[in-house]
């Protein structure tokens, strides 16, 4: 069996980002770039292809609006908020996030693994 490391690390990724960026969104009003940049501060690499499908699919989902402002340098600026449905979604994910961290923070302290597991070798090609 192989097993390719990077792409369950990037599935891992991709998972989260869509909470990731509500929970951007979530803090007030923003522009993409700005949404970006979040992103990268806290490690979680993201283009913009990958951002503006995700704001766009969002948006037709009734979680977010947008607004235009018009920019000092440029064009005018699409700034993004949550809607009403878009806050209470965000809820819904953050209390799920919550649960699966202490899901998975519970299964690596579980004295059961680490007592009767901690033993076996298991073999993976490629890694």
């Amino acid at each position: 069996m192989k097993v390719d490391i990077k792409k369950s690390k990037t599935q891992m990724r991709r998972g989260t980002l869509e909470y990731c960026v509500l929970s951007i969104i979530a803090k007030g009003e923003v522009y993409p770039p700005d949404i970006i940049n979040q992103l990268e501060k806290a490690n979680l690499l993201v283009v913009h292809g990958t951002l503006y499908p995700l704001l766009t699919r969002l948006k037709n989902a009734g979680l977010l609006s947008y607004r235009w402002q018009e920019s000092p340098k440029g064009p005018p600026r699409k700034y993004y908020s949550l809607t009403d449905l878009g806050t209470k979604f965000h809820g819904e994910l953050h209390e799920t996030w919550q649960n699966l961290v202490q899901a998975v923070i519970a299964i690596n302290q579980s004295s059961a693994y680490t007592s009767s597991e901690s033993n076996r070798t298991i073999k993976i090609d490629g890694l």
